[in-house]
């Protein structure tokens, strides 16, 4: 990567975590562009040479937390030797959590407005530190499951919809149950969905 290139990089990198703070502490209604700007130390024009507007920035950077916390988790994965997509993807699911029930603040941000087009439709811009796509994640991980899938983007968005609509009450509110109580009941939503669109199961 060049120099002109990696400047660009570092201008959107500090725009994003700039919004990031202000939106988790101000909330997002409360932070407007020039706020942004202002704290991350860059002209206006700056910002949209990357975003339409605050929504958009907002959504790209749900991706691109998402994102952080997908490769974070796959990273464990490997480190632990899990085996099996099925495992592999409980194990995933059951690490976001846990690193959202100790970051409320993150929780609060994510879940209130992930969803499977807003990942789908950011996560191609972003990488993690070792320049990884997450959507290649996602076909490597087809990939190295060994099984045939019908409608896997189907099966991807139902367990990402599934795990973000069940954890945010049981973790800030312990409703309708605690999060521990919930847990198997998730992952056994997940088993079945993965299940389901196994082809020939």
């Amino acid at each position: 990567m060049g120099k002109v290139d990696m400047n660009k990089k570092q201008k959107k990198e500090s725009l994003l975590n700039t919004a990031f703070s202000l939106f988790t502490s101000k909330g997002f209604q409360n932070t407007s562009i020039s706020d942004i700007v202002k704290e991350a130390g860059v002209a206006k024009g700056t910002f949209y040479l990357y975003f339409t507007d605050k929504y958009d920035i907002r959504n790209k950077l749900i991706a691109h937390q998402a994102t952080i916390l997908l490769f974070d988790a796959y990273h464990s994965v490997t480190e632990h030797g899990i085996t099996g997509f099925e495992r592999q993807i409980i194990y995933m699911a059951d690490f976001i959590i846990d690193r959202l029930d100790t970051d409320r603040s993150l929780l609060k941000f994510i879940s209130k407005h992930l969803s499977w087009g807003v990942f789908r439709n950011n996560m191609i811009s972003f990488h993690d530190e070792q320049d990884h796509n997450a959507y290649e994640l996602f076909l490597t991980l087809l990939h190295n499951s060994g099984y045939e899938f019908c409608d896997p983007e189907i099966m991807i968005y139902m367990i990402i919809e599934t795990v973000s609509s069940s954890i945010y009450n049981p973790i800030l509110y312990e409703q309708p149950v605690p999060l521990e109580k919930i847990k198997p009941y998730l992952y056994r939503s997940i088993s079945e969905i993965i299940q389901r669109h196994i082809v020939g199961s």
